[in-house]
């Protein structure tokens, strides 16, 4: 089963989601979590002033229904005793229009409208008081007992007796039942109900609670009857007092909110963009700008700011200082290299004027493949110099096709018809290897060119599936596998390109049916270097 995260994780969880708030959000939470304890105080007084309040008015309430209910059943019962003396009065065979009388001056000796009533005789005849009032027996089921009947149009109280007893009615209209039960001195809507068994008459509908207000409701029994007086009213409003004291804490919050979001806004949020805009756009050798006046940032923001302003001056400064020095190594480098060239030449002409002096055919052949190594180097740092501006290193096919250029012009007049074929793409070496590949070419070139001296020779190279390895292949009929091939080789050509393979860190591949010799190499990467390994 999973375990239940730790309280541990949970914090660093909340922790985690608080630290992505912006620095607004988390003011905002912290101005919440600091009024939240004096609104709840408010809210609480508040509360318990509405309770006092409430409290009063279900006393008042109570009092209203219990002097209501007192009320009724004071009515009820001197009719209840007037009517149970008159059925008496009937069953011992007294003067019918005697007791009638009696008991209708007894029940109008009560205060407000007489109650209507009939005395009826177990044989069904009306004894006394109203026919139409006694014909409501018909629809009530005569009990042992005071029976209440509450009907629309008011309540009918029962007084039964047995098979030789009278029975007395009395009824009571919905209007009478109101006037009765009304509170004196309430000065607010309510409601009457009476509630018997599963009978409901409401008395006085005047309220009606709506959704959300409150109310009191009290239920009052009815001394000595089976009813019920259920009284409702609404509660105690609250007072403009109440309302603004629940409101204090709220309208606090947004006062606050607003005047530090405000002031934070001013003094840090405003400050710290503009600031982050200024750092944002700064380019080395700027000098960043102020913080603007209008922002009022702080103090410390302020100070912050100027200490960006002076290290952008540090900055400049010393980006200033570099960039004369630079100017001072690129002439420098410049020096060495115009001096290297021209060693080169000078190199170069020694070795041909005594190319020119020598005695012999082999003297002068020595020379000539001394100077056209010596042209080779020269070729390479030609190149080499022409790229260093922008630091992109040797460009192979200048390289190739000055270096072509320089070995048919050397080349011995018998071997005038050399041809050299150049299919390289434009790619970038350094000079740790553009020097070894110019020797190479220049020993294969040479080479071929000894075993035949109209010997065709074709350069080209091509990328392989590595970005930064190239191909070199030389090949010519001339480097076929010959006797004359395999003697040179071992005398001295041999030594020469295996060394220049090491060099190159790469294995140095001989095709002798096509008479091609291949060698892998390292491109330079794109920001100037060579990658490492081979």
């Amino acid at each position: 089963m999973p375990s239940a995260a730790s309280p541990r994780a949970v914090s660093s969880g909340f922790a985690d989601r608080f630290a992505r708030l912006s620095a607004g959000s988390r003011l905002l939470v912290f101005l919440t979590l600091a009024l939240l304890p004096l609104g709840l105080l408010a809210v609480f007084a508040s509360l318990q002033a509405s309770r006092s309040a409430d409290a009063e008015r279900r006393a008042t309430i109570r009092i209203a229904a219990a002097e209501g209910a007192r009320r009724l059943s004071s009515e009820m019962a001197i009719d209840a005793g007037a009517l149970r003396v008159a059925a008496d009065a009937f069953a011992s065979g007294g003067d019918p229009a005697a007791i009638c009388g009696r008991a209708l001056s007894t029940i109008r000796a009560t205060p407000g409208e007489p109650t209507r009533f009939a005395i009826v005789a177990p044989s069904g005849t009306t004894l006394c008081g109203e026919p139409v009032i006694a014909r409501r027996l018909d629809d009530l089921l005569p009990r042992s007992r005071m029976d209440v009947r509450l009907q629309p149009d008011g309540m009918t109280v029962l007084l039964p007796g047995d098979a030789s007893v009278q029975t007395a009615i009395a009824f009571y209209p919905t209007d009478r039942l109101r006037r009765l039960l009304q509170p004196i001195g309430l000065r607010t809507e309510y409601s009457l109900s009476l509630f018997s068994g599963d009978g409901t008459l409401t008395v006085a509908g005047d309220y009606r609670a709506r959704a959300l207000q409150r109310h009191e409701t009290v239920n009052t029994e009815v001394p000595n009857t089976p009813l019920t007086l259920v009284f409702t009213s609404p509660s105690a409003p609250f007072t403009a007092a109440e309302i603004l004291a629940m409101l204090v804490p709220i309208i606090m919050w947004l006062v606050a909110a607003l005047v530090a979001w405000v002031v934070f806004n001013r003094l840090v949020i405003g400050p710290l963009g503009q600031l982050r805009a200024n750092v944002a756009g700064y380019q080395p050798g700027e000098i960043m700008q102020p913080l603007r006046r209008m922002t009022i940032p702080a103090r410390e923001i302020e100070e912050l700011g100027q200490t960006f302003q002076t290290i952008s001056r540090t900055v400049a400064a010393h980006e200033e200082e570099l960039a004369r020095g630079l100017t001072n190594q690129t002439k420098l480098t410049r020096e060495v290299h115009h001096r290297v060239k021209n060693n080169l030449q000078v190199v170069s002409s020694l070795i041909n004027l005594h190319a020119r002096g020598a005695k012999n055919p082999e003297a002068s052949a020595a020379y000539a493949s001394i100077g056209r190594r010596v042209d080779a180097l020269a070729v390479v740092h030609r190149n080499h110099y022409a790229e260093l501006e922008e630091n992109r290193g040797v460009n192979l096919r200048s390289l190739t096709g000055e270096l072509s250029a320089n070995l048919r012009a050397t080349a011995p007049g018998d071997a005038s018809r050399l041809a050299i074929l150049i299919d390289i793409p434009s790619l970038q070496v350094s000079q740790d290897t553009a020097i070894p590949l110019a020797f190479l070419i220049t020993e294969l070139v040479e080479l071929a060119m000894t075993v035949e001296r109209s010997a065709s020779v074709r350069l080209s190279a091509l990328r392989q599936d590595e970005p930064d390895r190239a191909c070199l292949v030389v090949g010519s009929p001339a480097l076929r596998d010959s006797e004359a091939l395999r003697g040179l080789l071992a005398e001295r050509y041999g030594r020469v390109i295996e060394g220049l393979s090491r060099q190159l860190r790469s294995k140095l591949d001989y095709d002798a049916d096509a008479g091609s010799y291949g060698i892998c190499f390292a491109l330079i990467g794109p920001a100037g270097s060579e990658p490492q390994g081979g």
